[in-house]
């Protein structure tokens, strides 16, 4: 197991940052253009989402500064409370008449006016948690099925109960994907990995068959015409937003689909509009911003002397790609509609705050990144 030498810092990655500051601006602007409709209509308030998004940002910042100065190496000793507190708020959500439901969910805890979403929290302390036991059993350990694979199934499965509880199927999935990104890295069993993504998508289409809501949106997916007023009408609302903006797009504030047409149009659904307003050339940029974050952190990864380092590193980086092919898969209709933000970019106080505080992380990190490569 590599271990961590103290060494001059360097500057924080200044592309690393450049990419985080523009998806975030870009965003801003974003929901300033597809929020105002519904969000007037809802909150008889055209700048509703703005103005709360600006406030998640303008906290994130601060977290993003804070991460950023303190040495990541410190947060190890934090990892394990993080996780549990994360747990036990999202155990919390379960009890009758504390959690806040909306859309059939129960996802959000409401402390005073402020809307809090435990498993945006929890996806930092899985992070950091998984960084630190990995890091601690060395890869011989991982490949051991008892020692390796058994103890990290345990604690995915424990996310998977509480998450399939609330229900939010597209936080797990992106949960699971991280984690096995992570684990993949740190030199799991292929065997293993494999194995447990069999069971997975057995398991998977078992939860998909026995709710109405998930298998409807599989047959939605495997037939796209089907029902759009009804079952597809999210989607088919999407590709029209998308299909509509052409190459050059109609111009932003120029959406049509924004006129409570298109459901949460800045939130889950803000891709469509991006698409709808800046049209194939807007939507290209947006991914190839996402695949120059990809590689720039999936490279620094690969330049951190320390096992802790390079865990957060992978982590942190999957955490912000995996999320945004899925939102953005689901859009285009690559994929069924899962309801995750696209991160960075997407309204949400909690999302926003907590990716924030996650690359504050990964910028600290790049501090300690080999100078000779």
């Amino acid at each position: 197991m590599k271990q961590r030498k103290s060494k001059q810092l360097a500057p924080m990655d200044p592309i690393l940052l450049g990419l985080i500051g523009l998806l975030v601006v870009f965003g801003v602007v974003m929901i300033a253009s597809a929020g105002t409709v519904y969000a007037d209509i809802r909150y008889e308030d055209a700048y509703f989402f703005l103005k709360r998004q600006i406030v998640g940002v303008v906290l994130g910042i601060v977290a993003l500064f804070v991460f950023s100065r303190i040495d990541y190496y410190k947060l190890k000793s934090f990892a394990t409370p993080l996780f549990f507190i994360s747990l036990i708020l999202l155990t919390v959500l379960l009890i009758p008449g504390i959690g806040t439901n909306a859309y059939g969910a129960t996802r959000w805890l409401n402390l005073g006016p402020v809307s809090f979403q435990p498993s945006e929290l929890a996806k930092l302390g899985m992070i950091l948690y998984l960084s630190a036991w990995l890091s601690s059993r060395g890869a011989r350990n991982i490949t051991r099925f008892s020692e390796g694979f058994l103890p990290f199934a345990a604690v995915v499965g424990v996310i998977g109960i509480l998450l399939l509880a609330q229900p939010d199927m597209g936080t797990l999935m992106i949960m699971v994907m991280v984690a096995g990104a992570m684990f993949f890295v740190g030199g799991g069993n292929l065997q293993h990995i494999f194995s447990a993504g069999g069971i997975g998508l057995v398991l998977l289409l078992f939860l998909i068959r026995g709710s109405e809501y998930r298998w409807n949106r599989l047959m939605v997916f495997l037939q796209p015409g089907l029902d759009p007023q009804g079952k597809g009408y999210q989607i088919q609302q999407a590709l029209i937003a998308v299909g509509s903006g052409g190459i050059f797009g109609l111009g932003l504030g120029n959406s049509h689909q924004k006129f409570n047409y298109l459901p949460e149009p800045a939130g889950d659904s803000i891709f469509a509009i991006i698409g709808e307003e800046l049209g194939l050339i807007g939507a290209l940029a947006v991914v190839l911003v996402f695949l120059a974050f990809a590689f720039r952190g999936y490279r620094l990864a690969s330049r951190i002397p320390d096992d802790f380092g390079r865990f957060l590193a992978v982590g942190l980086t999957s955490w912000i790609v995996f999320q945004a092919f899925v939102n953005i898969a689901a859009i285009i209709g690559l994929i069924p509609l899962t309801g995750v933000p696209l991160p960075l970019i997407s309204y949400g106080g909690s999302s926003i705050l907590f990716s924030l505080a996650g690359m504050g992380i990964l910028l600290n990190v790049s501090r300690h990144a080999r100078m000779d490569e």
